[in-house]
């Protein structure tokens, strides 16, 4: 069963941290761009991570609910089963949850997964990211050390995050912070390790000046020094033990020779959706405008319902998406490096 197990998504983790190389995660918001992440991984030979937003599962629940909880489980439901077709290992996530949505989005997601283990079933989700960024340090790590007792009581990884990615992406703006807070220092990641250590498993989205969206070459000034700065410092106090599974936020536009470099200092998983979103969308603009009297009944005509059936350029949308997930695995030296069939 290609979604992964607790078991399996650790090992997954522990072989990218060994390996130098890292998961794609992609946010999805339909069975449509589910399907696209699947193939993109399985054309690859490549594991990785389907992770939804508030956003994300709030448009899925649809324009009348606008449930971001109802919207996000109906996905993880359909990415088990449709995973179930493919040779490659998948773990979903839910993306940045805010400290105001954590009780109306983290924590039913919490429990649903609590529900099915008691009932016997694997996780919905295997990890979760709370994005608590917003707050000062110390009351960021008390939420965070709450929330990840509660995940790892139900085997699940929790992402967090200190300093602040900038840039805006669903309904997130951090397009004006401060540029110091764009980085997280050694001693904010000291302080990170020190207060979640031994409570359960976690990833840790340091920023080093990687924004969401996607900009003119120039106009991002990532810092890759910062992670292995800061890392160094951890393992200087701590062991090599201590060393984190670092995310990288906002991979989208990033020049292939900066991903890499971050590989080198801990990253293991690289969000990208920007780019996803421009992939799905470009070839459904290239299809409107190739068959423009077909789509629209133009001056009383019928059009052509080929041409109008969503179904003509959803596909090429999913195959648009398919690729570029597949450059992302080429780009994160994932290919051709599933588990499946091997834990």
């Amino acid at each position: 069963m290609p979604i992964a197990t607790p078991k399996q998504y650790a090992a997954m983790i522990d072989a990218a941290q060994a390996g130098d190389y890292a998961y794609a995660a992609v946010n999805v918001t339909s069975i449509i761009t589910i399907n696209a992440a699947l193939k993109g991984f399985a054309d690859k030979k490549a594991d990785g991570i389907i992770q939804v937003s508030t956003g994300g599962g709030e448009f899925a629940s649809g324009t009348s609910n606008k449930d971001a909880v109802l919207g996000a489980i109906v996905l993880a439901e359909a990415a088990h089963r449709l995973a179930e077709r493919y040779n490659v290992l998948v773990a979903l996530h839910t993306d940045h949850c805010q400290p105001k949505k954590v009780e109306s989005f983290l924590r039913p997601l919490i429990a649903e997964t609590a529900k099915r283990r008691k009932a016997g079933q694997p996780n919905l989700f295997q990890s979760h990211m709370l994005d608590a960024s917003e707050l000062p340090l110390k009351e960021n790590i008390e939420l965070s050390k709450k929330l990840l007792a509660e995940c790892a009581a139900n085997e699940i990884i929790l992402e967090v995050e200190a300093g602040v990615v900038g840039g805006e992406e669903d309904g997130m703006d951090h397009s004006g912070v401060a540029n110091e807070k764009l980085y997280t220092s050694p001693e904010d990641m000291l302080a990170v390790y020190e207060a979640l250590n031994g409570i359960g498993r976690y990833m840790f989205a340091a920023t080093f000046g990687n924004v969401h969206g996607h900009y003119k070459p120039g106009s991002v000034k990532l810092r890759p020094d910062i992670l292995k700065l800061g890392q160094e410092a951890v393992i200087a106090k701590y062991g090599k033990k201590a060393e984190f599974d670092l995310v990288f936020h906002g991979g989208s536009g990033t020049p292939v020779e900066e991903i890499r470099e971050t590989l080198n200092y801990g990253v293991i998983k690289m969000n990208i959706d920007t780019d996803t979103q421009y992939a799905f969308t470009r070839p459904v603009a290239d299809h409107m405008f190739r068959n423009y009297l077909g789509v629209l009944k133009v001056d009383g005509e019928v059009g052509d319902k080929k041409m109008y059936d969503p179904r003509s350029y959803l596909k090429e949308a999913e195959k648009g998406v398919a690729a570029r997930m597949g450059q992302a695995c080429d780009d994160l030296l994932a290919s051709g490096k599933t588990l499946f069939g091997k834990i």
